[in-house]
């Protein structure tokens, strides 16, 4: 009659020989890279489809974003104002833009202008002062409506959107007042910087309309060079170094260079700079 007996049992057969929150933490780093491409393919898509929605729509998707509170209201427009957009629409004819923009003056400080959904161009007070003459104003302009004309705020705006959608999902919020607030603030923090390529882009174009309009390029970076001094100086409304780097806008320095390489190559730096209209900019009455 044959034996039966129970072997037995080795010491730690329930135990995995790996710790536990190894295996978590792999895990977990595998669903991160899994959620990372999957929202970088969305942003890629999101990218290309946008540039087929109408600029009409884009303006009545303007209507509706935080671009309004950027908006000075319907006060009586200033001299600078009527200056500025006339300007603007000089150079977006000399560029051959698509569409049609307006130009807001804002009352900061900051040394700042920026392009945003439905052809608003914003330009700030203490940009207006630092600048030497038409032509680095003009410099400016032009590479803002370049961005429209590129599609860029849209494109920024359908980042923004897609990466709002993503942590909407992931924390679970849902329909209601905090989920428009969380995609409008997405939406306009990503139509306010973009990409490297995009900055590249518009400098290029905004160059070539310099040159159709005025028929040359002098004083095109009269704006970086004076930011670039006044980083030498150590004055804190120039970008610090470590900042560019991770700012979207490419470096001063290489900005520069590209204004010369481009004024070289087409040998049209020679000319004559246009002044800014005598006493165009208000004195400041506080």
């Amino acid at each position: 009659m044959t034996d039966y007996r129970n072997p037995p049992i080795p010491e730690g057969i329930n135990v995995h020989p790996q710790h536990p929150l190894k295996e978590f933490f792999w895990m977990l780093a595998a669903v991160g890279i899994a959620l990372t491409v999957a929202i970088a393919l969305l942003i890629a898509l999101a990218n290309y489809l946008v540039t087929f929605v109408p600029f009409e729509m884009e303006q009545r998707l303007a209507q509706h974003m935080e671009v309004n509170y950027f908006q000075p209201g319907d006060a009586p427009p200033t001299p600078a104002l009527i200056y500025l957009q006339s300007l603007g629409h000089s150079l977006a004819q000399a560029q051959q833009a698509p569409h049609p923009i307006r130009i807001h003056l804002l009352d900061s400080d900051d040394i700042n202008a920026f392009a945003t959904l439905g052809g608003h161009i914003f330009i700030s007070r203490g940009l207006l002062e630092v600048m030497p003459n038409e032509n680095a104003l003009a410099m400016v302009l032009a590479h803002e409506i370049a961005h429209i004309s590129h599609r860029d705020p849209i494109i920024a705006t359908g980042r923004g959107l897609t990466v709002a959608l993503a942590i909407m999902s992931l924390t679970g919020v849902g329909d209601g007042a905090m989920a428009h607030q969380l995609a409008s603030q997405f939406s306009l923090v990503t139509q306010l910087s973009f990409s490297r390529s995009a900055e590249a882009a518009a400098d290029l174009r905004a160059l070539e309309t310099l040159r159709q309009y005025y028929g040359h390029t002098l004083g095109a970076d009269a704006l970086f060079n004076y930011l670039v001094a006044e980083q030498g100086r150590g004055n804190a409304l120039a970008e610090q170094p470590l900042l560019a780097l991770l700012n979207s806008h490419p470096l001063h320095a290489d900005r520069i260079a590209t204004i010369n390489a481009f004024t070289g190559s087409n040998h049209n730096g020679q000319g004559q700079l246009t002044p800014l209209p005598a006493n165009w900019l208000a004195p400041r009455t506080d």
